[in-house]
This record gives C-alpha cells, sequence and structure tokens, in this order.
C-alpha cells in the first residue's frame, strides 16, 4: 500500500499512526531525502530503506503511540559498521535525520438534525479536523445543493438519511460526540433514550431550553434511566454568554461549546496518559 493510501486507511479505521518522513541525508543512504514509511502499532507502509535504520525508526514510532506522543521527534541515524545498535550494522557510510510525526485519531462529532442551525454548525465544524456525521429524517435536509461549503471541508463529512435517526447511533464509532437538534421533541426524545442505552459515546448535547429539558429528564427517569446516567446529556447546550436567536448565532454558541468539550476531553487523556 503506497504511503498516502496508508494515511487514508488510518483515517478511515481511526487507527493512530506515525508518519516517518527522510528530510536530511549525508554521504551514502539507502533512500533520498522525501521517503515516506507510515507506523501503526502492528503495520507499516512504505520505506525509508529498510535495515536498521528503519527497524529502529519503526521502535521509536511504536514507542511513541504507546506513550501517545502529540509533538514531532527528530531522529538522527548514523549508518557506520562502528554503529550497531540492537538492530545491527548498516554501514552504507552516511547519516540520515528522520521526521517522525504522530497522526492523532482525530474527533468524531455527529450532528442529529440538519435545519437552520444544523447546517450552521455543520459549516463551521467542517474547518475543523474531525469527521462529521450530519444525520436527519428528512432526505431534503441532506441534499448537497444545500451544502455550498462542502467544496472548502476540512473534516470528513457523511451525510446520513434515517427515518428513525437513533438506528444510526449504533454505527458511530466509539467516543463521538452528539449533538440533539432535531425538527421534532419526539425525535429528541427517542434519541436520548438511545444515546443514553449506546455504551462508548462521547459527550451528548441536546438543544432546547431548560423546561425542555426538565421534561426529558423525568421521563427518562420513568424509562429507567437512572439520574446519574441522564446526567451524561449536556442540555441546554450552547455557551450561555452568547446572545441572538438567529441560526448562525446559536450555532456559533453550540460549536464553542462542543469544541470547549472536545479540547478538554483531549487534555483529560494527556493527562492520564
Amino acid at each position: 500500500m503506497h504511503w498516502l493510501a496508508a494515511l487514508d486507511h488510518l483515517r478511515t479505521s481511526r487507527q493512530p499512526g506515525v508518519l516517518v518522513t527522510v528530510t536530511r541525508v549525508r554521504g551514502h543512504a539507502p533512500r533520498d531525502a522525501g521517503a515516506k514509511l507510515v507506523v501503526s502499532d502492528r503495520d507499516t507502509w512504505g520505506s525509508i530503506g529498510g535495515g536498521n535504520l528503519e527497524a529502529t525508526a519503526v521502535e521509536r514510532a511504536r514507542r511513541m503511540l504507546a506513550d501517545g506522543a502529540d509533538v514531532p521527534e527528530q531522529l538522527d541515524i548514523t549508518l557506520s559498521e562502528r554503529a550497531r545498535t540492537e538492530h545491527g550494522r548498516q554501514c552504507c557510510g552516511g547519516e540520515v535525520s528522520v521526521l517522525l510525526e504522530p497522526l492523532a485519531v482525530v474527533p468524531c462529532v455527529a450532528v442529529f438534525g440538519v435545519g437552520h442551525v444544523g447546517h450552521e454548525l455543520a459549516r463551521i465544524l467542517s474547518r475543523h479536523d474531525l469527521d462529521l456525521h450530519l444525520v436527519d429524517s428528512r432526505e431534503e435536509q441532506l441534499d448537497v445543493a444545500m451544502m455550498s461549503w462542502l467544496g472548502e471541508a476540512v473534516a470528513r463529512v457523511e451525510p446520513h438519511h434515517s427515518p428513525l435517526p437513533e438506528m444510526v447511533l449504533d454505527s458511530l464509532p466509539a467516543g463521538t460526540h452528539v449533538v440533539v437538534m432535531t425538527h421534532d421533541h419526539a425525535e429528541d426524545y427517542a434519541l436520548c433514550d438511545a444515546a443514553l442505552r449506546r455504551a462508548g459515546l462521547g459527550s451528548v448535547g441536546l438543544i432546547g431550553s431548560s423546561a425542555k429539558w426538565t421534561r426529558f429528564q423525568q421521563r427518562l427517569a420513568a424509562d429507567g434511566h437512572p439520574a446519574h446516567v441522564v446526567n451524561r446529556i449536556h442540555s441546554p447546550i450552547g455557551v450561555p454568554d452568547l446572545a441572538g436567536k438567529e441560526p448562525a448565532s446559536i450555532a456559533v454558541a453550540v460549536a464553542a461549546d462542543l469544541l470547549q468539550v472536545i479540547s478538554r476531553g483531549h487534555r483529560s487523556a494527556d493527562v492520564s496518559r
């Protein structure tokens, strides 16, 4: 598999990896500057020259993966019969510098309900490096003609039309952050109920008033969800000090709230490592 295809494979399968690039060569070496290798915890794709050079880079890359490193590292390797490592000698006579760049698993967000606010929220989130799922029971709301921003999207955007949006929850990757903002309170409730029954999700946010959330809390409790489980849902969503009822204003408030949640989760993961 070509290294570019390997990057796409890791992104699609939501696996972390390390991109290894030969940045400088002095003297003789198996590959020139620019040669690339992609490393996961089990596989490698591409090559920077094999032998001691590649084995040393792969070992360092896998140590970075095990440590959860998120900062690139440079590695200088001497290819000389006098420079022995645990992988042996490689006596080309040169010296190689390689850059090891961690490839993190990007956040995943699912927006349920792609109405006026949902479209504005999707537009904002699409400018971030994440996997973005857009789900609606109304097929016309997912018409690509309505998403002029797709051409400039940084995110990977995947639309899902489903008459029962809650059925999409089971197909989402573990850790997905869920935003519930459909056109129908009955759909909203079904999604909240299903999200609490689905293990492994990230945050779950519900749009609406405090009165709506109070009613939902009562119904969820009556349907057998313990209070600590119900409290996994954050509602109302949106940073509280951003005023405005226009769809774009609401979307900015929700996006800011969600991005803070994602950032806090990333920092917590760093601390736990």
